[in-house]
């Protein structure tokens, strides 16, 4: 949904910017400080670099060359749609999608047009949903996280904490993820941290989703909508509306506010 009136001019702007930004990763910045959020001293972990996909993997063993054989193949069919059709990566509202499209893209297409966001809303909890699923036929838990958006399946109780930036709220609040809850997308998306592109200013807006594509795209919708504390109650709604989000939490300075099936913990 997009927010407030935005002329032709406007739109060719933002999709001027959108254009150039990160077209994989979603919320890239120096420090990596959500890098942290996840503690899983019982697997092991390795990253993933291809191009712009920068990925932090867990699992039960080093699955690297298989992590890159899986970013490979997804990326591949990301720019060769995107070579073919450029309207998916430049639009900022749902597109239209074909038949014989690869599953990534397919899957990003339903969850931003139920999110009511461009498709590439989607692409950094697709990408990480993707490859955790290829990995899932080498380790019983996987863990991968893209830029903040995290895709896990574990038998084990986990707790995400959760990143927003200057808030006094930033890693003193996790979200607690039962193994009976995964697999499971847990996405983030921020109007101040990060170089994602977003019409709001929350600090933190984490969405939780059986389809981490979907995560991602709604974390976007809602946090396009809140630019200041008092629309934290105006997003949970938002976030309601969309189907197939099973919670919600927005951060906003030191105002926080949490909607669905989220059990959160102090840190």
């Amino acid at each position: 949904m997009m927010p407030g009136k935005l002329t032709p001019g406007i739109i060719e702007s933002y999709n001027r910017f959108y254009s150039k930004i990160d077209i994989i990763s979603k919320m890239m910045f120096e420090k990596r400080t959500y890098r942290n959020a996840v503690r899983t001293d019982d697997l092991v972990q390795f990253e993933v670099i291809v191009k712009e996909t920068d990925l932090l993997i867990r699992a039960e063993k080093d699955l690297s060359r298989e992590a890159k054989e899986s970013v490979l193949k997804y990326r591949n069919q990301l720019e060769t749609y995107i070579a073919t059709n450029p309207d998916f990566e430049r639009s900022l509202i749902p597109v239209q999608g074909v038949s014989h499209a690869p599953e990534i893209i397919r899957e990003m297409i339903r969850t931003s047009g139920l999110a009511g966001v461009g498709p590439m809303a989607a692409v950094a909890g697709a990408m990480a949903q993707s490859v955790s699923k290829d990995l899932l036929h080498f380790s019983n838990e996987v863990i991968v996280e893209n830029g903040g958006d995290i895709y896990l399946a574990t038998s084990k109780k986990r707790i995400i904490g959760i990143y927003a930036g200057a808030s006094p709220l930033s890693m003193k609040i996790g979200i607690v993820i039962e193994p009976g809850e995964t697999p499971l997308g847990i996405c983030t998306s921020s109007g101040t941290v990060g170089h994602s592109l977003s019409f709001g200013k929350s600090d933190a807006v984490c969405v939780l989703s059986k389809s981490a594509a979907l995560a991602d795209a709604a974390a976007t919708a809602v946090g396009n909508i809140v630019r200041e504390k008092n629309d934290i109650e105006r997003g949970l709604e938002r976030g309601k509306e969309i189907e197939g989000v099973s919670g919600v939490l927005i951060i906003v300075g030191e105002k926080m506010g949490a909607w669905g099936d989220i059990h959160l913990t102090r840190l």
